[in-house]
């Protein structure tokens, strides 16, 4: 992130003021947006110059930063891009050093995560923990199919543990019925998983809630961020009906494509989580 303030797509150098991010990757309204562009699912704007030579890590009053040529790196908001630890810190300096003749904000995950940890998702700590307690009303792994016998057979060999772990573990009893049609979850089970996110972080509940989103899956998610599941497996329990359908009827090229980058999504989370800890 030559040194200076990028106003739009990358103008001249100020030497006055630190550099912020670009108009492209500015931040929008709204917190579901905010959370819709770390998912890369906004259109692509005209992409700005490089404007720099060096990223860096630099130390702050409360973790650390990145400095672009000396500067330090601003958010979209123009709130400093402070992050807990130096893991996070060096790997967000290693998105800016990766760039090319121009940003590409899509290239560059754990910055978007960062952003919107600090831009959208710490004014919205409460919004944020309810949603992901809202998802866990009608988590997916609650939902089983009826027939084929042998899909049925491999949900609750792959979810029941799951669920399992989460009543021992976070103390959340979740039901489960066949069928689409909605089951009410108790109310001591979505109160433990409320229990169970609010120790998070800004920081930890962002990359939380964007595995709920991914997984359709509160209790999957939370057995991401608290390591009792790899992000590999818990992603293929999240996909275990698709990959049937999938190895029963095939697949088209845009489906696939659409999975790729929801895995990218998914791992720049994990890899996000790994970061802080």
């Amino acid at each position: 992130m030559s040194a200076g303030k990028s106003g739009g797509a990358g103008g001249e150098a100020n030497d006055n003021e630190p550099p912020d991010q670009t108009e492209g990757d500015r931040a929008l309204p709204g917190l579901e947006k905010e959370l819709g562009k770390v998912l890369g699912r906004e259109a692509a704007p005209q992409l700005p110059a490089r404007f720099y030579k060096l990223a860096t890590v630099s130390d702050a009053a409360e973790g650390f930063g990145v400095a672009l040529d000396g500067r330090a790196l601003k958010t979209p908001k123009k709130f400093p891009l402070t992050v807990p630890t130096r893991l996070l810190a060096e790997a967000i300096a290693a998105e800016w050093a990766a760039q090319g003749p121009r940003i590409n904000p899509s290239s560059m995950p754990l910055t978007r995560l960062a952003n919107t940890a600090i831009d959208a998702v710490a004014p919205n700590l409460a919004s944020v923990q309810a949603d992901i307690v809202q998802f866990a009303g009608s988590d997916a792994l609650c939902y089983r199919a009826a027939e084929p016998e042998r899909l049925a057979e491999l949900q609750a060999a792959t979810w029941d543990p799951i669920l399992a772990w989460s009543a021992e573990t976070l103390g959340a009893r979740f039901l489960t019925q066949t069928g689409v049609l909605h089951i009410a979850q108790p109310e001591p089970a979505l109160e433990a998983v409320a229990r169970a996110v609010a120790p998070f972080s800004a920081f930890q509940l962002t990359a939380l809630h964007v595995m709920t989103t991914l997984m359709g899956s509160s209790v999957l998610a939370l057995a991401v961020a608290t390591g009792s599941l790899d992000a590999t497996t818990a992603w293929h329990a999240a996909h275990l009906d698709e990959d049937w359908q999938i190895a029963t009827w095939g697949s088209d090229e845009e489906a696939v494509a659409r999975r790729e980058q929801r895995w990218r999504e998914m791992q720049a989370a994990a890899a996000f989580l790994t970061t802080l800890r």
